[in-house]
């Protein structure tokens, strides 16, 4: 069984910072694909970033450069930091888990999904 949790979303303005947490339980945590992903209202959940147990990390276009994943695996957490924060950043984030060793960005490829964590920014 595998559990996810996200952490750490708030109100922030434009050119803002934020760090977001996931936390990470189940046996072999440590091998699986780990990613981020977003869901403003009326739009389709999408694809931020992902890493995988090597440390190798693949980001979508619209937050590359502002955006950083990270990984502890002893603590099998997960961090997104969020820099330079523009108002269409505003989502629900989500943090996600599959038992793969790939980095993939299709959503119906994460079986384990946190609850969310909302993210507002003020213009």
């Amino acid at each position: 069984q595998v559990q996810v949790e996200e952490s750490g979303g708030g109100l922030v303005q434009t050119g803002g910072s934020l760090t977001l947490s996931c936390a990470a339980s189940g046996r072999t945590i440590s091998s699986y694909t780990r990613g981020w992903f977003r869901q403003a209202p009326g739009k389709e959940r999408e694809f931020v970033a992902a890493i995988i147990w090597s440390g190798s990390t693949y980001y979508a276009d619209s937050v590359k450069g502002r955006f950083t994943i990270s990984r502890d695996g002893a603590k099998n957490m997960v961090y997104l930091q969020m820099n330079s924060l523009k108002p269409e950043d505003t989502a629900v984030y989500y943090c996600a888990a599959a038992s793969v060793g790939a980095i993939i960005r299709a959503k119906n490829e994460y079986r384990y999904w946190g609850q969310g964590t909302q993210v507002t920014v003020s213009s």
